[in-house]
C-alpha cells in the first residue's frame, strides 16, 4: 500500500470517528451520519489499497 494512500485512509477514518463522536455529544444526527460515512470511505480506500498490494506480489 502506498504511504500516501495509507495515510489518507487513516486520516479519513480518524476524521470520521471525531465527527461521529462530536455529533453524538451534541445530539446532531447529521454530523454523526457524516462521520460514519467518512469512516466507511476510509475503510473502502484502505481495502482497495490492500487488494492492489495482494495482486502486485
Amino acid at each position: 500500500m502506498s504511504n500516501d494512500e495509507k495515510s489518507r485512509a487513516k486520516t479519513e477514518q480518524a476524521k470520521g470517528k471525531l465527527k461521529e463522536t462530536a455529533g453524538r455529544l451534541v445530539g446532531n444526527e447529521r454530523l454523526t451520519a457524516e462521520g460514519r460515512a467518512e469512516q466507511a470511505k476510509g475503510d473502502a480506500r484502505q481495502a482497495k489499497e490492500k487488494m492492489k498490494d495482494i495482486f502486485k506480489h
